[in-house]
C-alpha cells in the first residue's frame, strides 16, 4: 500500500526493535493496514533470543547506557515456563523434531533452550512475511515529537533519527544519520539489556573483577577462582550452579540476612546437592585488599563478583519532553495507561513489551493487537484525565500490596488474574485453555521442590495429556501450513489469509473462565 493510498485510519508506524514484542507489533499493525517500519540494531531478528557470545569487555558491569551488546542470554539458558503456554495465539510454539530441525539446533523439549526460541521467532518472522518491514543493522538514535502544524495531541507526529551500523554493532564511518517522520511510534526495545546495579561501598575502587550477569556467557573464564554471585534469582542460581563445577569456591549472596539463615526449600535442596556453593548474607562492602565483606562481619578474598541483580528500563533514544520517563530506580516507566499508552500522548506513542511476569509472546500479541486497533480507530482510549486516574490507582494498589519498586510492571503482582483479564478486556484473542494453566501451575510447584530437575518431570494429569494430544495435532498442522504458505507465496497477504483461516477452522479452544483459574 503506497503512502498516498492510506486512509486516515491507516498510519505510518515505526516499531523500535525486532525482538519478540517488536515482531508481535509488526504483525498486528500490518493486519490493520498500517505501513510498518521496524528498526533493529542487530543483524537478525530475535532480540534477547539472538544469542551473542560477545560481551562488552570495556564495560562488563553495563554501567553505561545504552549497552553495546544487546543480548543478556548466557549459553545454558533454558525456559522456566513450558512451551505449550508460550507462543502466539495462531502460531503456537510446537516442537519440531525432524532431522533437518535437529541439524539446525532445534530443541523439542517442553522447556527448551534459548536457541529453540530464536528458531521459533524466525519461523514466525517468515510465516507472516515480515522481512520487507524490518531494517536490520539500524540503530535508533532519537525519537522525538516532530514540529506540529496544528494544535492538539492528535496532531503529534514523531521524528525518528536512525543510522546504519556494522553487523558487529559499530557505526559505519561513512553512514549519515537519517531523519524520518512517522504518525506513530511503538517502543518494543525490550527490558533485559540495561543492568540494574546495586550500590555497594568500594565498587569503584575494588581491585578484583566485577561484572553483571548481562556479561556472563559460560563458566570457563572463572576456572579456579573464588567467585561471589550476588543475587538468588533465576540467573543467580543458574550461574552459581554452573560455576561450582569449575570455580574454586562459589559464594552465593542472599537477598537478606533472614534468607541466608533460613533459605526457601528449593534453595536448600540446591545447596545440599552442591558442596561448592556457600550461602552468604548481603554484601556490606568491597575492601581495598580484595576482600568481599558481608553484613554479618565475615568476609572472603574473592577474584570476581558477578551481580545477578536484574535489569532496569532504559530508553536513551526517547525524548517525550517529560510526558513519559523512567524513574530513578529504573523500575517504572510512566505514566503508562495499562502499561502501554502514555496518557498525554494519546495514540501516537505506545510501548509493547514493558510488562513482566506474563505469558510471552501471548501477552505481547494482545498489547500489539490493542495498539493496532486503537491506531486504526477501531478501539478508543478514555480521556487523558481518566487514564491518569487509572495509572495513579495502579500505583496506589501496588504500594498498598507492598510490591517492590522494580516490579512496577509485574502484571500479576496485585491481581494474579490480571494477565488474563488484560488480554480478554482489550482483544478478541482466544482464551487460554484450562489445561495449559494447569500445566503452568504444575511446573511452578515442581520448581519449588527442585529447580534443577523440574523441567524433566513427566507428571501430567489426564486432562493435560488430552489437551496436549489435540494441541500437537491442531497447532502443529497450523504451524506447518503457515510456513508452507510463506514458502509458496511471495505475498504477505496470502500468508495472512491462510493462517487466519486455519485459526478460525482448526484452533477453536474451549472457553476457559478466568474465575475458574485457581
Amino acid at each position: 500500500m503506497m503512502a498516498s493510498d492510506r486512509s486516515p485510519e491507516h498510519k505510518k508506524v515505526c516499531v523500535v526493535g525486532a525482538g519478540m514484542s517488536g515482531l508481535a507489533a509488526a504483525r498486528e499493525l500490518r493486519r490493520e493496514g498500517h505501513a510498518v517500519t521496524v528498526m533493529e540494531q542487530c543483524g537478525d531478528v530475535g532480540g534477547q533470543w539472538l544469542y551473542d557470545p560477545r560481551t562488552d569487555t570495556d564495560d562488563p558491569l553495563g554501567a553505561a547506557a545504552p549497552v553495546k551488546v544487546h543480548s543478556s542470554v548466557y549459553a545454558s539458558v533454558r525456559l522456566m515456563s513450558p512451551r505449550e503456554c508460550m507462543g502466539f495465539s495462531d502460531f503456537q510454539f510446537v516442537p519440531r523434531s525432524g532431522a533437518a530441525d535437529a541439524a539446525a539446533g532445534r530443541d523439542a523439549r517442553r522447556y527448551p533452550d534459548h536457541r529453540e526460541v530464536f528458531c521459533y521467532l524466525k519461523d514466525f518472522f517468515a510465516a507472516f512475511g515480515l522481512a520487507d518491514a524490518v531494517r536490520l543493522n539500524t540503530r535508533v538514535l532519537r525519537v522525538a515529537m516532530a514540529p506540529q502544524s496544528g494544535g492538539g495531541a492528535g496532531d503529534v507526529k514523531w521524528l525518528v533519527r536512525s543510522v546504519r551500523v556494522e553487523p558487529d554493532g559499530g557505526e559505519e564511518a561513512s553512514a549519515a544519520a537519517v531523519d524520518e517522520v512517522f504518525d506513530a511510534v511503538v517502543v518494543a526495545s525490550g527490558n533485559y539489556s540495561q543492568p540494574r546495579l546495586p550500590s555497594v561501598k568500594g565498587m569503584e575502587t575494588w581491585r578484583g573483577r566485577q561484572l553483571h550477569s548481562h556479561s556472563y556467557r559460560t563458566p570457563e573464564p572463572f576456572r579456579g577462582e573464588v567467585v561471589v554471585v550476588v543475587g538468588c534469582g533465576e540467573s543467580g542460581l543458574d550461574i552459581a550452579t554452573e560455576l561450582c563445577g569449575v570455580a574454586k569456591e562459589v559464594q552465593l549472596v542472599a537477598k537478606s540476612t533472614e534468607d541466608a539463615a533460613a533459605p526457601p526449600p528449593a534453595l536448600s535442596k540446591m545447596l545440599a546437592k552442591h558442596d561448592g556453593i556457600r550461602l552468604r548474607p548481603p554484601v556490606d562492602k568491597l575492601t581495598e585488599d580484595g576482600t568481599v565483606a558481608f553484613v554479618d562481619g565475615s568476609g572472603v578474598a574473592a577474584d570476581t563478583v558477578i551481580y545477578c541483580t536484574g535489569y532496569r528500563y532504559s530508553f536513551p533514544f526517547l525524548d517525550t519532553a517529560g510526558a513519559v520517563a523512567v524513574d530513578a530506580g529504573g523500575g517504572r516507566v510512566g505514566p503508562l495507561y495499562e502499561h502501554t499508552f502514555p496518557p498525554a500522548l494519546t495514540t501516537s506513542l505506545s510501548f509493547v513489551g514493558v510488562p513482566m511476569r506474563i505469558f510471552a509472546p501471548w501477552f505481547f500479541e494482545a498489547q500489539a493487537r490493542w495498539v493496532a486497533l486503537v491506531l486504526a480507530g477501531k478501539a478508543a482510549l478514555p480521556p487523558e484525565a481518566e487514564m491518569m486516574r487509572a495509572v495513579e490507582e495502579d500505583y496506589r494498589a501496588r504500594e498498598l500490596a507492598g510490591v517492590p519498586a522494580h516490579l512496577a510492571h509485574a502484571i500479576p503482582a496485585v491481581d494474579r488474574m490480571e494477565v488474563f483479564e488484560f488480554v480478554y478486556r482489550h482483544t478478541d484473542l482466544p482464551r487460554m485453555e484450562s489445561w495449559k494453566w494447569e500445566l503452568f501451575v504444575a511446573g511452578i510447584m515442581n520448581s519449588k521442590d527442585d529447580r534443577e530437575t523440574f523441567r524433566d518431570i513427566d507428571d501430567d494429569s489426564e486432562s493435560v495429556r488430552e489437551g496436549l494430544q489435540m494441541w500437537r495435532r491442531v497447532a502443529g498442522a497450523q504451524y506447518e501450513a503457515a510456513l508452507a504458505a510463506a514458502v509458496s507465496s511471495s505475498s504477505g497477504d496470502r500468508v495472512h489469509a491462510v493462517t487466519d483461516a486455519d485459526a478460525a477452522e482448526m484452533l477453536e479452544p474451549p472457553s476457559c473462565q478466568v474465575s475458574k483459574l485457581n
